[in-house]
């Protein structure tokens, strides 16, 4: 046989726990599935709120791909925001549910009792776990939440019916009173209406008055207004004069300002070059010296030391310096004297490698003049003298143009150009073969790479 139903508390009062039991075990007899869609709303909360609170925690491989932004949300706007897609991933994925469970029977251990007190919770653990008596103890709460808005809107309804019982005796009171008013108030009413009437005639008068005297001040108000009009019209202008001057103002106080920063920044240049022009000085002053010395065979004073006598390691003096940008190029370029030696081919295909090698000789030797017409300095460019069927017949003036005889690579003769050059001069190779550049720093030479000459071409 089956177990006798519960009895339904009254209406008004709320379901005993005999009735929970009652319920759960005609549940346990004959259970039904619940449906996730069809939830109550405050068991709908709840398995959302724990789903919520343990979606953040879960691996990733656990979340549905639908619900991984969901668990990106802040923990107060999870539930709230993500709490439909939750039940829904609840209802159809069985791995996500059992995580779930999982999590909550590790951290959250009150929150998968079925037999708790508190009958949404209650009701949300036997939905998450799926126990047969699941479908019956949410429609105890989907009864409860029934009652509960049955008996809120009952005692809204029986607090209407107190108000406007209040409100009916109140306005019989005043009906009566208003009864008795206009009974004493008739016989006085004669004597008021002539009262009234002499009092109409009085305003009739005033109003006359009051409409001229209106008329009289539109008039003027009208006159006043265009007035005004004018000069705020001449206050608008002096404005926009003001404004146009304060603009003017600022923008010279700019152009100031840039004038003074472009002059600090052509001081220290000017300083910086003096200091470079002033260092190849005592280089050259030194090595010119050093020539003069050699040449006298004078030896230093106090003679030779042991120390200078040791073959196989050398001080590094005398070693040129490496030019990086542009800036220090050009310092380099307006020293007196200076020998520019270019590696042509080297130059021209990290410049335009595009075009054919004829073409690319033409236009580095072109810009090579342009620039040794600005900077005075003796430019020499160096190619390869193999696979070139013809050699040009003149060159830009300023540019002296070197090619290599046969079996002698243009590197061998940039090294040969800077060793023949007397110690001290100022001397600068634009290559970005580092083999060739290590050599002529040796020699005292500075090399630049080919991109910081080609950068400085650019702007010829």
């Amino acid at each position: 046989m089956h177990p006798q139903p519960a009895v339904p508390a009254p209406s008004g009062d709320p379901v005993g726990p005999s009735a929970v039991v009652a319920r759960a075990e005609d549940d346990d007899v004959h259970p039904e599935p619940s449906t996730w869609g069809n939830l109550p709303e405050a068991v709908r909360e709840r398995i959302a709120e724990l789903a919520a609170a343990a979606v953040a925690k879960l691996p990733s491989a656990d979340v549905p791909r639908q619900l991984r932004p969901v668990a990106k949300f802040a923990p107060a706007k999870r539930a709230k925001l993500g709490g439909t897609a939750l039940l829904a991933a609840l209802g159809e994925s069985a791995q996500f549910r059992t995580a779930v469970i999982e999590w909550l029977r590790e951290h959250r251990t009150d929150a998968l009792d079925p037999n708790a007190t508190e009958s949404v919770a209650a009701a949300a653990a036997a939905v998450l776990l799926g126990e047969s008596g699941a479908a019956g103890r949410v429609r105890l709460v989907a009864e409860n939440a029934e009652q509960n808005a049955l008996r809120a809107e009952r005692d809204a309804a029986l607090a209407r019916n107190q108000r406007l019982e209040a409100e009916l005796e109140q306005l019989r009171v005043e009906l009566a009173a208003a009864r008795e008013a206009a009974e004493s108030a008739r016989g006085e009413r004669e004597g008021e209406v002539e009262k009234l009437l002499k009092r109409l005639r009085e305003q009739g008068v005033l109003l006359r008055q009051a409409k001229d005297a209106a008329e009289t001040a539109a008039a003027d108000a009208e006159r006043g207004g265009a007035a005004r009009v004018e000069e705020l019209a001449a206050l608008n202008a002096q404005l926009e004069r003001e404004r146009q001057r304060v603009a003017n103002e600022r923008v010279r106080a700019e152009r100031a300002v840039a004038d003074a920063e472009i002059a600090r920044q052509s001081a220290r240049e000017a300083r910086e070059a003096d200091e470079v022009r002033l260092a190849l000085l005592v280089d050259t002053i030194d090595g010119a010296l050093g020539g003069l010395r050699r040449e006298l065979s004078l030896g230093t004073r106090g003679g030779a030391r042991p120390a200078d006598m040791i073959r196989g390691a050398s001080s590094g003096l005398g070693q040129g310096g490496k030019i990086a940008d542009v800036s220090t190029l050009d310092r380099y370029l307006a020293l007196p004297n200076v020998h520019l030696i270019v590696d042509g081919y080297n130059v021209t295909k990290t410049g335009y490698p595009e075009l054919a090698l004829a073409d690319q000789r033409d236009r580095l030797i072109h810009q090579l003049s342009a620039l040794a017409a600005r900077t005075s300095a003796e430019v020499t460019v160096v190619f390869d003298g193999a696979g070139v069927l013809s050699v040009p017949a003149s060159v830009p003036r300023g540019v002296r143009v070197l090619f290599s005889d046969r079996g002698v690579l243009a590197d061998d003769v940039i090294r040969a150009l800077v060793a023949a050059e007397p110690a001290g001069r100022p001397m600068v190779v634009a290559t970005s073969d580092r083999a060739v550049a290590d050599s002529v720093r040796g020699g005292g030479a500075h090399p630049t790479p080919s991109s910081v000459l080609i950068s400085r071409l650019s702007r010829v």
